[in-house]
């Protein structure tokens, strides 16, 4: 039933250095491929740390950065996950301007999720779907990835690149890519951290269901798992393609 491959590291600390090494190797794969680098950014605990492991000395003028998703507030706003992107990384890198597609979280939500849409449509011209040379993910313990939530329409649209998608749960607007933009990355990397996280990780990768991460399988691109111990923790190493160091994939 498992997707992907699954890599645990022993610390999240271990976790974000190889996060770090595997962007700055498909970087520079994709700059002498194409001559240029897109990634999706996600927002949380984790990947904060991966970006202040990230180093300057990437070709960050030749890199594009979007993101998978984002809440309805300001961009200075504390909860904003463009805000911590730009204290934990943008702030320290020499990334064009315009190279920094973030998603207009300030706008009205349909509004906001048709400019991001128009955005990447320019991004990608003449695209189907766009084709994400990297792009991050975390884990909800609901089973949610970017904004994609159980039991919400954005899950089940088909046609949209971006999706403005009421969370009752959370009784809050968020702006997300939707699950066919996800699937259609050339490699799709899910970030888990931490023992809250552990049930939710066993069951999404052991056991059969509809829930959001379970629907993350690459069109024709890789899925890898990256997991530190604690989250790793109900997960039996002969259940899965185990590799237990602090060394990046």
């Amino acid at each position: 039933m498992m997707h992907g491959t699954v890599t645990v590291y022993p610390h999240t600390a271990a976790l974000a250095a190889a996060g770090a090494s595997l962007i700055a190797d498909r970087a520079a794969k994709s700059h002498a491929a194409r001559g240029r680098f897109t990634l999706v950014l996600a927002g949380g605990g984790t990947p904060r740390a991966l970006y202040a492991a990230l180093p300057a000395s990437l070709d960050w003028p030749r890199v594009h950065v979007f993101w998978g998703d984002e809440r309805c507030v300001p961009p200075d706003s504390p909860e904003s996950n463009f805000r911590m992107a730009a204290e934990a990384l943008l702030s320290r890198v020499p990334l064009a301007v315009e190279h920094i597609h973030r998603m207009p979280g300030e706008l009205a939500p349909p509004a906001a999720a048709d400019a991001y849409d128009a955005e990447l449509r320019r991004a990608f011209p003449g695209a189907a779907w766009p084709r994400f040379d990297l792009l991050l993910l975390g884990l909800g313990e609901d089973g949610h990835v970017a904004s994609l939530f159980p039991n919400t329409a954005a899950l089940e649209e088909t046609a949209r690149w971006v999706a403005a998608t009421y969370v009752p749960r959370l009784d809050a607007w968020r702006l997300t890519l939707t699950l066919p933009v996800i699937t259609h990355a050339a490699e799709v990397v899910m970030l888990v951290a931490g023992r809250h996280k552990a049930a939710i990780l066993r069951q999404v990768l052991l056991e059969d269901g509809n829930l959001p991460a379970q629907r993350v399988a690459p069109v024709a691109g890789a899925l890898r798992w990256l997991v530190d111990a604690e989250a790793a923790a109900l997960l039996d190493p002969a259940d899965y393609a185990h590799e237990r160091n602090d060394h990046a994939c």
